[in-house]
């Protein structure tokens, strides 16, 4: 689990800063891990991570990749407000068996396990691939990117949004997406007969109908344009088969 960094938000006014900016209701802290996003004015894909309550702080635990730019949008949108933001040098610890003192469960989905914040990283060795297919749940930079939107990406199904705790960057685009138009593009989980690379385009009678992310145990993840998309295809040499 050393791809991930642990941010670190302190200062009288954290929460409520953070409750401007992300996807999900800041408040939930004090229930568990709170899985959310921070978006484009224009409601598209900067980071998802996890918020954890640290006493009066707060944790942000975000794919390593996405730290350094992360707390550089976060520094920006600080402005007056009574909060400082960190790096830390905390890791995470994931499983999905019993889960230590301290864990959180991951709100994601039950499968997911729970995350642990400390001096120690790691995981008990579970086949997160195998996890993420089955439940179609989008990782960081494999199939979640600068292009997506969250509600094509599942974020609702995942816990990652909620549409009455008021204003947030990219919040009037989220909220059109998910009452007034019906989701045309998405993640999808199809099954997979052979392999083919993380990116390989999915096609449907020679037309380009999707995307084909990560694999495991003869399925996968795929971003499916539905107009197009049947129920037979091809990504590469793989045979593509989703069950509308």
């Amino acid at each position: 689990m050393n791809d991930r960094r642990i941010l670190r938000l302190s200062g009288a006014d954290a929460r409520s800063f953070l409750q401007g900016l992300v996807t999900n209701n800041v408040d939930r802290l004090d229930d568990g891990l709170v899985y959310a996003a921070l978006l484009t004015p224009q409601g598209k894909y900067l980071a998802d991570f996890f918020l954890a309550a640290d006493g009066d702080a707060v944790l942000l635990d975000v794919e390593a990749s996405l730290a350094e730019g992360l707390l550089k949008r976060l520094n920006m949108y600080r402005l007056r407000a009574d909060v400082q933001v960190e790096l830390t040098d905390l890791q995470v610890k994931r499983g999905t068996g019993p889960a230590p003192e301290g864990a959180l469960s991951d709100p994601r989905h039950a499968a997911m396990g729970w995350r642990l914040y400390g001096a120690e990283g790691g995981d008990d060795g579970s086949d997160w691939d195998a996890v993420r297919v089955a439940h179609c749940i989008p990782e960081t930079s494999v199939e979640l990117g600068t292009e997506s939107y969250i509600l094509e990406a599942g974020f609702e199904a995942l816990n990652g949004v909620d549409f009455r705790k008021g204003c947030y960057v990219g919040q009037e685009v989220t909220a059109r997406m998910k009452h007034k138009t019906e989701l045309r593009k998405g993640f999808r989980t199809v099954e997979v007969e052979g392999t083919a690379p993380v990116g390989t385009e999915i096609t449907s009678g020679g037309k380009p109908v999707g995307t084909l992310f990560t694999q495991s145990g003869g399925k996968g993840i795929a971003y499916l344009r539905f107009d197009r998309a049947k129920e037979r295809m091809l990504a590469g040499e793989a045979r593509v088969i989703w069950q509308v």
